[in-house]
C-alpha cells in the first residue's frame, strides 16, 4: 500500500485529521489495534459528522506501511511506545514522525525507538469526539504547532492543503506545556466529576481546585525553565473551560467508555517533574491519584 501520509491510532482526533486530509485529496494509511474502529473507517471511511465520509486505507500491521515517509502520532499517551516500535518497522530512513499527542515524554519515547532526526515535537488544541468508530465530531477549532525540523516541509505542506492552521516554530516546549496546563486543570476533575467543561465554573469549590491545578503545573513549568504562552495561567484555564463549555474532555470520554485514561502523562507528569526539582504538587497529586482509583471502584 501506499500514501501521502501514516495516521497511527483510529480514535477521536486520528479520525479527524484522517478525515479531513482526505476531503482534501490527500491519500491517508491509517494504522492501529482498535479491532472495530479499524472495521469502520475500512467499510466507510472517516465519517465527520455533518460533512460525510472520506475514504482511507486501513491496516494493523506495520507491513503495509513500508518506506512511508510522513506520519502523525494521534495515539493515547500510553500507546507511544508500541506506536513506536510499529513506527520502526515501517518508516523509511528518511522520514519524519510528527506527535500532535497529550502530556509529556511522547517525543523522548519516540526519539529513543526511532532517532531523533526522525522525530518533531507538536501539539495541538483541535478537539474531536469520537460519537462511535469511525465517527468523530469537531468540538473546537484550534490550531497545530510544530517544532522547527529540517524534513517538515511537506508534512506542513499536507496539513495546509487540508486547511488545518500551522504554527512552525523553534521550540514547541512552552505550547506542550501550556497545553499540559490546560488539560492538568481540566480533564481529571471533568472525569471525576462526569460533567462538561463548562459545568466546572458553575461551582465555586470545583472552580478553586481548577485554578489550584493549573498555578501547581504553571510553577512547575516556570522552574522547569518553560515560559508558558498564558501570562495569568488560572485565567486562561477558564477561558478554555468558558470557550469549550459544551465539550466532554477527553479523560471523562476515555472513563466513560472503560478505557485507560492520560493522567499518568498530564497530571502524573506534573507530579513527577516537580519532585525532580524539589517541588511538591499536592492536588495534581490528589487529582491523579483520584483518576487512577477510579476504575477500581464501581457504581454504586
Amino acid at each position: 500500500m501506499t500514501a501521502d501520509i501514516l495516521i497511527v491510532g483510529s480514535g477521536a482526533l486520528a479520525t479527524y485529521f484522517a478525515g479531513r486530509l482526505s476531503s482534501a485529496g490527500v491519500e491517508v494509511m491509517m494504522l492501529g489495534t482498535w479491532t472495530e474502529g479499524l472495521a469502520a473507517l475500512r467499510y466507510r471511511g472517516a465519517h465527520l459528522d455533518g460533512l460525510g465520509n472520506y475514504g482511507v486505507q486501513v491496516s494493523e500491521s506495520p507491513a503495509d506501511c513500508q518506506g512511508l515517509k510522513y506520519a502523525l502520532v494521534l495515539v493515547k499517551s500510553w500507546q507511544t511506545e508500541r506506536a513506536g516500535y510499529q513506527l520502526a518497522d515501517c518508516l523509511s530512513e528518511d522520514g519524519l514522525v510528527v506527535t500532535l499527542q497529550n502530556g509529556l515524554g511522547n517525543d523522548e519515547i519516540l526519539s529513543r525507538l526511532l532517532g531523533p532526526k526522525r522525530v518533531a515535537r507538536g501539539v495541538t488544541t483541535i478537539g474531536a469526539a469520537l460519537l462511535g468508530p469511525g465517527f468523530v465530531r469537531s468540538s473546537g477549532e484550534g490550531d497545530v504547532t510544530i517544532e522547527t525540523h529540517a524534513r517538515l516541509t511537506k508534512m506542513v505542506e499536507l496539513l495546509r492543503v487540508a486547511e488545518f492552521e500551522v504554527n512552525v516554530v523553534q521550540d514547541a516546549q512552552p505550547f506542550v506545556w501550556g497545553k499540559l496546563m490546560i488539560n492538568a486543570a481540566i480533564n481529571p476533575l471533568t472525569a471525576l466529576l462526569r460533567v462538561k467543561n463548562g459545568e466546572l465554573l458553575e461551582n465555586p469549590q470545583a472552580r478553586v481546585i481548577m485554578k489550584d491545578l493549573a498555578r501547581e503545573a504553571a510553577f512547575v513549568a516556570e522552574m522547569s525553565g518553560v515560559v508558558l504562552p498564558y501570562p495569568i495561567p488560572e485565567c486562561a484555564v477558564e477561558d478554555v473551560a468558558r470557550d469549550t463549555s459544551d465539550n466532554i474532555s477527553s479523560m471523562l470520554q476515555d472513563v466513560l467508555r472503560g478505557a485507560p485514561t492520560e493522567v499518568d502523562a498530564i497530571n502524573g507528569a506534573i507530579v513527577r517533574t516537580g519532585l525532580q526539582k524539589g517541588i511538591l504538587t499536592p492536588v495534581n497529586r490528589a487529582a491523579w491519584l483520584l483518576v487512577r482509583v477510579l476504575p477500581h471502584f464501581g457504581k454504586i
